[in-house]
């Protein structure tokens, strides 16, 4: 045996289980009166906010839940959906935060799916809730969650969650996990192309990725958090825990506005948001129709496809500074970061907007990052051409999908998680995402990045919003489709528009088909691909 284990084994004094519960538990101790939420006029504490967890865990334990049970959650932005976040894994169970976004069959398959034995269900959305149960075959627990800023609704003979909180004891013993391996969380990917698949995280990898989001973001002590991206999504990208680590406040928020969110950013204080570029580019043209400036600089994380630089530019002006991050479900939310370097601020703005537009580098908690040949598992050039597709390795990816071993095995062939994601890797290391690899589009043999086509129509004035997708041709076989969402009261023709991206693009990159209208978004205000390439295909 090696010196350095003999007689040094792991013991409780020197070895606990990694768990984000454990930020809540010490940030009441040490901050008990800070703000931990904030909604609707009121302010809770952090030590009513962990007191209330606390009830929630021992009430479920004594409703019969038990380790490994689903607790599933239907709830928009409003403070119990912060709680859960905690309350739930504290009882030993797997939280289930549902779209809010989905229609009855969706929710009752995954009701079904994830077995949930309890049903949180936001009192706006208990008609649909009801409609999901309807059609599960499971029969949980529902419990009706109240919202004060909603009209009311005839009773539902649900059970009140303040009455669930009742039955728990605010001195109730609750523990962590005796394998930080156990999972903490079950969320659902889109299913665009069939049923959704159920991404199960661990507390190992919710308390990683939840530091990590404070290091790369370097967060400082008591940030004042606005929840413009939805809880639902990747488990608020573990900004739950985040947030709870650095003593934060949480600002609710039921839905996205932007009068709202400027308004909260004045009056509450805000520091910090998340959200997709769909959000910046709505509170920065809101601001900008006002002619105003935010009281200060408001930091915000987006992920996934860059904002265009037209807006990461205007959004600058007003006064956001952005942090780009990109990650998937299966890896807790953000899991890369276009790490900043001071020397850049001395580029021109649109280099600077060329360079905060990459996906960047790991986060200092994954392990990998890396652009490989998807069937060899090649690295490839680091030359900023060369497309692969991106994976990734390390300790805040998935366990794998629940009940569904061929598609894990998939995933993590060869040792890597793959993405399905194309990108080129810079000379300098960071990646830059050039298309989900459905996205691509293949003309008369020459790929197209649809996120390239849609940067050129974003830096035209009158574009508020735009997505590319592959339409079918006889003779090309796939050109660009363009859909585009004007700016309110702008106006410009499809001639002028395809004429601008000509001068701007390769002419065999420039869209054939303009169409205008508003493009199809989720909750989190990703736009919905899918649905626009089945509209481009009717096209002819």
């Amino acid at each position: 045996m090696n010196k350095y284990d003999a007689d040094l084994g792991k013991r409780p004094a020197n070895h606990v289980p990694l768990s984000p519960l454990t930020f809540l538990r010490r940030t009441a101790e040490v901050y008990p009166e800070r703000p931990a939420i904030r909604y609707a006029g009121r302010t809770q504490s952090w030590a009513a906010t962990y007191e209330r967890c606390v009830r929630l865990a021992d009430a479920l334990r004594r409703r019969g839940i038990r380790e490994g049970d689903t607790v599933a959650v239907l709830c928009p932005n409003t403070p119990p959906a912060v709680e859960v976040a905690f309350g739930v894994p504290m009882a030993g169970a797997v939280l289930n935060m549902i779209n809010t976004r989905l229609n009855a069959p969706a929710i009752a398959f995954m009701l079904d799916h994830g077995e949930a034995r309890t049903f949180l269900v936001d009192r706006g959305l208990m008609r649909l809730g009801r409609e999901a149960l309807a059609l599960a075959n499971v029969t949980p627990l529902l419990v009706e969650l109240d919202d004060s800023t909603i009209e009311p609704t005839p009773p539902s003979g649900a059970l009140a969650y303040e009455a669930l909180l009742a039955e728990g004891d605010p001195n109730g013993a609750w523990s962590l996990p005796a394998d930080e391996w156990n999972a903490i969380a079950l969320n659902y990917t889109s299913g665009t192309t069939g049923d959704p698949k159920g991404v199960v995280y661990h507390h190992r990898g919710a308390y990683l990725n939840a530091v990590g989001n404070a290091l790369e973001w370097a967060l400082p002590r008591h940030p004042v958090y606005l929840w413009t991206l939805p809880l639902f999504h990747c488990n608020g990208w573990c900004f739950p825990w985040t947030i709870a680590a650095v003593a934060g406040t949480n600002v609710c928020l039921r839905q996205v506005d932007a009068a709202e969110i400027l308004r909260l950013i004045r009056d509450a204080g805000v520091t910090h948001m998340c959200g997709a570029p769909i959000v910046l580019n709505t509170v920065t043209t809101e601001a900008e129709r006002r002619g105003e400036r935010l009281p200060s600089t408001v930091e915000l994380m987006t992920a996934g496809a860059a904002p265009p630089a037209a807006v990461l530019e205007r959004s600058g002006r007003v006064g956001f500074r952005v942090t780009h991050t990109y990650g998937l479900t299966e890896v807790y939310g953000p899991n890369t970061v276009c790490a900043w370097h001071a020397d850049w601020d001395l580029l021109p703005a649109a280099e600077q907007a060329a360079r905060k537009a990459r996906q960047g580098v790991a986060y200092v908690v994954q392990e990998e990052l890396s652009v490989r040949h998807p069937e060899t598992l090649e690295p490839v050039p680091a030359d900023g051409a060369t497309l692969g597709e991106v994976m990734m390795r390390g300790n805040i990816v998935m366990k794998g999908y629940l009940k569904n071993a061929s598609a894990t095995e998939a995933a993590f062939a060869g040792g890597l998680f793959h993405t399905g994601d194309l990108a080129v890797m810079h000379p300098d290391g960071y990646i830059e995402i050039r298309d989900r690899s459905k996205d691509i589009i293949i003309s008369g043999g020459e790929n197209i990045s649809s996120i390239e086509v849609e940067g050129a129509l974003y830096r035209h004035p009158a574009v508020s919003a735009a997505a590319v997708v592959a339409r079918p041709d006889d003779r090309w076989g796939e050109t660009p489709c363009a859909f585009v969402e004007l700016r309110d009261g702008a106006s410009v023709s499809e001639a002028d528009l395809l004429a601008f991206c000509r001068q701007n693009l390769a002419h065999f990159k420039a869209p054939r088909t303009v169409v205008f209208g508003e493009l199809p978004k989720t909750s989190t205000g990703k736009i919905q691909k899918f649905l626009l390439r089945e509209r481009a295909r009717q096209l002819g």
